[in-house]
């Protein structure tokens, strides 16, 4: 196996990426970091891929985790890939020094624009301008592909100065608080009990007790469970009841829930 890519996902848009850069590289293999949640980590190739969204201007702890697990050599080639609606701000420089600490060199990092899932701040975009985005970001993997054969080195992209001086401070701020901020999830009369919302999240944040979804404060802010729920009966506060819910329309739930552990798998 040539290259490995990891990739970490909520509703799509990191699964979608790290699925269509593996046909460009052809000899690729995809893995969802959320199957691999405690343990070393061994990748047996030669180009090691991260593909994950950027949640709250920073690296997602999951992935932080996963990384710190993950046994690395200098001599293999690593890239990565952060998925973001817009503000990649400096979270590509967060773990290009994350990686030093292991003593590897993050050798290329690539930031790409899809959808916001981030339903508090508004809701789906309308399907053409998803349409558009989902354009460029195909041109954008073609070039990250060709850059990754040849294996090129160049500096990690990023925000604007003052983007990445800010906001990778209300990154720090907030990233203990972020497994509490699971307090205004609830759902309302239209939840029918399928357990769609429990199996499909990644940090194994819900519980149904007497038949209701239940947040138990492991939260990661990825709104998959909220923009999975197929009766759109998951509310965050009292903003997001009539608000569009977004999630990568090639994508299916069955994929969905092939990326998290198997106990949370459809049968």
């Amino acid at each position: 196996m040539e290259t490995k890519l990891f990739f970490y996902t909520g509703t799509g848009n990191s699964f979608w990426t790290a699925k269509k850069l593996s046909l460009l590289l052809h000899d690729a293999e995809t893995v969802s970091m959320a199957l691999n949640l405690s343990g070393r980590i061994i990748a047996d190739a030669e180009k090691i891929g991260f593909v994950f969204p950027v949640h709250i201007w920073g690296i997602p702890a999951p992935v932080i985790d996963f990384l710190n697990r993950l046994d690395m050599d200098p001599e293999k080639y690593y890239f990565a890939v952060a998925v973001n609606a817009g503000q990649v701000a400096a979270t590509l420089i967060q773990l290009e020094k994350l990686l030093q600490q292991k003593h590897v060199k993050l050798s290329s990092g690539f930031s790409v624009c899809l959808p916001s899932n981030y339903i508090p701040w508004g809701g789906a975009e309308a399907p053409a301008k998803q349409k558009k985005k989902f354009s460029a970001t195909l041109d954008k993997i073609n070039c990250i592909a060709s850059s990754v054969r040849a294996k090129e080195e160049k500096p990690p992209e990023r925000g604007p100065f003052w983007q990445n001086i800010l906001f990778s401070a209300i990154y720090r701020m907030t990233f203990e608080r972020v497994p509490r901020m699971d307090k205004p999830f609830y759902a309302d009369a239209k939840c029918t009990s399928c357990g769609i919302c429990e199996k499909i999240c990644p940090a194994h944040n819900i519980d149904l007790v007497d038949g209701k979804p239940a947040w138990q404060h492991r939260c990661e802010q990825c709104f998959a469970c909220l923009q999975w729920c197929p009766e759109e009966a998951i509310q965050y506060g009292k903003g997001t009841v009539k608000r569009k819910r977004y999630r990568h329309p090639e994508i299916t739930l069955k994929e969905m829930l092939a990326c998290v552990p198997g106990k949370n798998r459809l049968s």
